[in-house]
This record gives structure tokens, C-alpha cells and sequence, in this order.
């Protein structure tokens, strides 16, 4: 009789033949014993199925299928049709779980809750680690996770079989984000069931090679990086230097198997530290430097608002002035009309004056004019 496991995780590759291996070896090593691995080849690159076959588990299928559009969402769905197990998680092809990952997870889903998240650290591609600190049993932080956009890695979760009707739910016709539309929907349709959060990181999520970016895309990590760039108490756990050709997963694979149980407790206490620090930063220096920027803010709105009112106050008295100026104008252009009338009045007069002056002359030049005068002087003698 063939025993069903417990647990069915989810690998798919498309690319990653470079550190697959290392996903693989931390899926292995998980405490959590009792599961099989569904490895899901996306028309995966030649010498995957290589790295694959040189695991001898019998826990590890292997489905080498052609590229199914995106990011291959269908071929996850044929995969899970042939799952068997009452749980299913994910495991990313560039990720690494710790190995009680999913030990964890489960526990959380006991007392008969559908679905759980656990922390995880994410990593840059300069080998930066830093803490991701959302918690969906927290109600503003799950309605933003609902209504905004996703910052928990798909390795994280892990869900009952029977929390949906069918286990190919994985929408298809997507082009990305299919795992947070998953996760929606069994939140959604399991309404009773609140979502558990594992409040310790349990893997090391590191930025998808399609990316090219040091942050991810992530304006969390990018704030995140920027402390580590700028500050001399970010942890040495949380930051690995990649030798020549050594991509950042080798680099903490290698600490990984040194010394697991050490090198996990100093990393997840090296992750807590730091979110105590950047809260006590946060109350120590930002928020002082926020409230005196508010005052500032308040003060420079109160001055600006006075500014304003004397604005408008001057505003006022220059429409007035404005105004008397117009009216001042209108009689200008009156007294001016008048002017002119009285200059065409005069010119007017001239006129007339020369030529009755020019007449007086004509008669006084006339022969009547000076028989008149010989006459009137005759008559006065």
C-alpha cells in the first residue's frame, strides 16, 4: 500500500537550473517529513531535469512539461491535479526555506484554520537580507493585502487542499500575480477561517532574476537597503559577500549547511533586532523629526495664510484705486473733449475775426469808403 503524504509542495522552473538545486536540498531538509515535492518544468532550460534526477528521493515528481503562457500557470495547475496531500505549500526554484518551515506553517493550521503565512526575509542581489513584517491577522494590513497590492512571497503560504472545490485553482488567463489572486480567493470563499501569521521568518526569498533589480521592485526592501548603505548597526547576519561568479544563494547555502541550528537562531535574531531597531529609530529621531516639521509645516501654512490675507487685502485696495483710476481716466477724457471743443471754438473765432478784419479792410481800401470819411470830416467843420 502506497502511503499519501501529508503535504504537497509545489516547485515550478523555467530558468533557475543554477540554484534550483539549493530550493530543492532546503525542501529535503525540512522537519516537516511527511510530503511529496511536485517539481513543474515551464519548458525549463536543458539540464534542469539533470539537477532534478540527481536528488534520489522518491518524494520528488518530476513534470517536464512544454511553456504554458506567463508565467506558466496552467502547467501548476496540472501538477496539482495529481496531488495528493491535505496540505499544499509552494516552494520557489530560487528560494530557501529553513527547515522548519513548513513544521511551522502546519502548526499553525491545528485548530482547523484554511490557510497560513509565515515571515520571510527577503534578499537583494548584493546579498542584503532584511525582515518583511507584514500580518494579515491584522485587519488594515489584510484589507490592504486585499485591496492594494501583495508583499508576502507565494513560498510563504500554505492552505488546505479542501479549502477550495477543485485543487487547480491557479488562474490562467493571468499575466502576473495568479498566486496573490489564489490567495484571495481562498480567503474569500473560507470566510470563517481567520488567516494565521508565523511570526518568525522560516525562508530567505531573493529577487527573481527577470527582475534586474536590486530591490525587487519593492519599496519596503529598497528603504531597507538604504539603512543597510547608510548605517553602521545593520547586522553582519543579515548581509553575505557573494565571491566571483557565486549568485547570493550559494553564498547562503553555504552558511546554511555549516551550521544550520546556529547560523537560523543568529539570522532570526539578528531579523528581530532589527525591527526593534527601526522602531526604536523610528520613536527616538523620525518621529520627533516629523512633529517638528508638522510645527514647521503648521507655522509656514499660518504665515502663508496671513500672506494670503494680506494679498487679497491688497488686492482689494487695488481694485479700488482701480477704479477711482478708471474714473479719474473718464473725466480726463472728458475734460479733454471739452478742451478740443473749446480749441475748435476759438479756432472758430479766429476765423471769423480775419475775415471780418479782412472785409473791414477791403471796405475801408472801397472809394464809397473814402467819399464816407471826406463827407463826415466835411460835416464836422
Amino acid at each position: 500500500m502506497v502511503s499519501v503524504p501529508r503535504l504537497s509542495i509545489l516547485m515550478p522552473t523555467h530558468t533557475r537550473v543554477d540554484v534550483i538545486g539549493i530550493a530543492i536540498e532546503s525542501v529535503l531538509s525540512q522537519t516537516f517529513g511527511d510530503f511529496e515535492l511536485l517539481v513543474v518544468g515551464d519548458g525549463c532550460v536543458p539540464g534542469t531535469a539533470d539537477v532534478v534526477a540527481g536528488f534520489k528521493d522518491k518524494r520528488i515528481r518530476f513534470f517536464d512539461l512544454p511553456k504554458a503562457p506567463y508565467f506558466g500557470y496552467a502547467n501548476r495547475n496540472i501538477a496539482l491535479r495529481e496531488a495528493r496531500g491535505e496540505l499544499i505549500g509552494f516552494a520557489a526554484d530560487d528560494d530557501i526555506l529553513l527547515p522548519d518551515h513548513f513544521e511551522l506553517l502546519s502548526q499553525c493550521l491545528e485548530d482547523g484554520a484554511v490557510i497560513a503565512h509565515s515571515q520571510a526575509l527577503w534578499v537583494s542581489t548584493d546579498g542584503i537580507a532584511a525582515p518583511f513584517l507584514t500580518n494579515l491577522e491584522i485587519p488594515d494590513e489584510l484589507e490592504h493585502f486585499m485591496e492594494r497590492y501583495n508583499t508576502i512571497p507565494a513560498s510563504c503560504f500554505l492552505y488546505r487542499a479542501n479549502s477550495l472545490p477543485s485543487l487547480d485553482a491557479w488562474p490562467e488567463d493571468v499575466p502576473t500575480a495568479a498566486d496573490w489572486r489564489l490567495w484571495h480567493r481562498i480567503i474569500r470563499e473560507n470566510p470563517q477561517s481567520a488567516v494565521i501569521h508565523c511570526r518568525q521568518p522560516t525562508l530567505l526569498h531573493f529577487s527573481a532574476k527577470w527582475k534586474n533589480s536590486r530591490n525587487s521592485g519593492m519599496d519596503q526592501l529598497s528603504a531597507f537597503l538604504d539603512m543597510a548603505d547608510n548605517s553602521n548597526w545593520w547586522p553582519s547576519e543579515l548581509r553575505v559577500q557573494t565571491a566571483e561568479g557565486q549568485v547570493e544563494q550559494q553564498a547562503y547555502a553555504a552558511l546554511l549547511r555549516a551550521d544550520p541550528q546556529r547560523w537560523i537562531a543568529g539570522i532570526r535574531r539578528a531579523a528581530h533586532d532589527l525591527t526593534v531597531r527601526v522602531a526604536w529609530t523610528d520613536l527616538q529621531f523620525l518621529r520627533p523629526q516629523l512633529k517638528a516639521s508638522k510645527d514647521q509645516i503648521t507655522a509656514v501654512s499660518a504665515e502663508l495664510e496671513s500672506t494670503r490675507s494680506e494679498r487679497a487685502s491688497a488686492f482689494l485696495r487695488a481694485g479700488l484705486f482701480e477704479n477711482e483710476l478708471v474714473l479719474a481716466k473718464e473725466e480726463l477724457k472728458a475734460t479733454q473733449a471739452d478742451q478740443k471743443a473749446l480749441s475748435d471754438l476759438l479756432d472758430d473765432s479766429l476765423a471769423d475775426l480775419e475775415r471780418l478784419t479782412s472785409e473791414v479792410q477791403r471796405m475801408q481800401a472801397s472809394l464809397g469808403w473814402r467819399l464816407h470819411q471826406a463827407v463826415t470830416r466835411f460835416r464836422r467843420r
